[in-house]
């Protein structure tokens, strides 16, 4: 069984992050979004992936991800170029799958069990298909499943339905066989003008194919959105467990569960309160305060500010007299101080090599 990770899109939602990079290399918990979704089909046994590129600086994607021997798996890239829907990107996979099963994970979500169940059950019950279902509080944001009354057969599947049917979405991971590109061409676009996959699920329904559901367990976060990056950090964090390799100074402090990189020093009576992951080589202190649910990436420093519940990415500095809460800093960006007093608590989404003086 092979793999399919699709790196495209434009990332509108995350702008001004998204103006430098992909949507797909945010980093959650110190790891690229994408990087999770990579181990999780290696984890599961699939090591032969394609990786489908958009036109989003697709060539950071190659960059991080290289041949793919750092995750013990093998990438062949695909060029989707313009987005014309997820059905679309994956049809651009034709010629790499060949007569194999796939799997298709798309590179902004993420599932705190992993994908080991969906695969199993593609072979256990000889499907065609099988796709991944969680209730939603907000349906008609969602590709939503139809069932049956007895919940063992899929209907139909409906993309960003007015009026659901039903409150299960169908998430970012799914299986197909080969039947999937012989019902590719009958797809015609939706009133978004995309190749949507829901369409070509029903498509799958309507020739005969077998239609499997997967109930997923656990969390799962589609990364679209900036709220969305940092509850996914927080849920990553809730179960990360303490290390360091770094150095922590007299007077400073390390409370509950902290990750803490190689050459890194708490310093001048900081504290660092977990659950938090701090990358390699940064300088926390003098006086900072990292709150809980909070990820520093390398190459960092911080003084004298709180940050809580937050993302700092790579090479970032934060010197300023006051309290970060649910931000997202960019790479190389600068937060210094200014004269004068504002109010505290700012939430900022701050883009790379930005200089912000408060």
């Amino acid at each position: 069984m092979k793999g399919l990770v699709l790196a495209g899109g434009y990332g509108t939602r995350l702008r001004p992050l998204t103006h430098t990079g992909p949507k797909q290399l945010i980093p959650i918990a110190n790891k690229p979004n994408i990087q999770y979704c990579i181990e999780d089909l290696r984890d599961a046994g699939i090591t032969d992936i394609g990786i489908v590129l958009g036109n989003m600086m697709p060539e950071k994607v190659q960059e991080f991800l290289g041949d793919g021997s750092k995750f013990g798996v093998k990438f062949t890239y695909i060029v989707q170029g313009e987005p014309k829907g997820i059905a679309h990107a994956v049809n651009c996979a034709k010629e790499f799958m060949g007569k194999e099963p796939f799997v298709v994970y798309l590179g902004d979500n993420l599932l705190k069990n992993g994908i080991k169940a969906i695969p199993k059950k593609m072979v256990d019950e000889k499907a065609d298909c099988v796709i991944s279902l969680m209730p939603v509080k907000e349906p008609q944001r969602y590709g939503i499943a139809e069932l049956a009354p007895d919940g063992k057969k899929i209907l139909r599947t409906v993309e960003k339905p007015k009026e659901p049917k039903s409150n299960l979405a169908v998430i970012g991971v799914y299986a197909f066989n080969s039947t999937f590109f012989e019902v590719y061409p009958k797809l015609k676009p939706s009133w978004r003008n995309e190749m949507e996959i829901t369409d070509a699920i029903s498509l799958l329904i309507d020739s005969g194919c077998k239609v499997v559901p997967h109930h997923v367990e656990g969390w799962w976060k589609d990364t679209g959105k900036p709220e969305d990056i940092l509850e996914a950090n927080h849920l990553i964090l809730d179960g990360i467990e303490s290390s360091n390799d770094g150095k922590v100074e007299d007077g400073s402090a390390i409370v509950g569960r902290v990750k803490i990189g190689k050459g890194t020093i708490i310093f001048g009576r900081s504290v660092v309160r977990g659950p938090a992951i701090i990358g390699d080589n940064c300088r926390i202190g003098p006086s900072a305060y990292i709150g809980p649910y909070t990820a520093i990436g390398d190459q960092c420093h911080v003084a004298r500010a709180e940050v809580d519940d937050s993302i700092v990415m790579d090479d970032a500095t934060i010197d300023v007299e006051r309290k970060l809460v649910r931000s997202m800093i960019g790479k190389s960006s600068r937060i210094l101080s200014a004269n004068g007093l504002l109010p505290k608590g700012d939430r900022h989404v701050v883009g790379e090599n930005t200089t912000i003086y408060l």
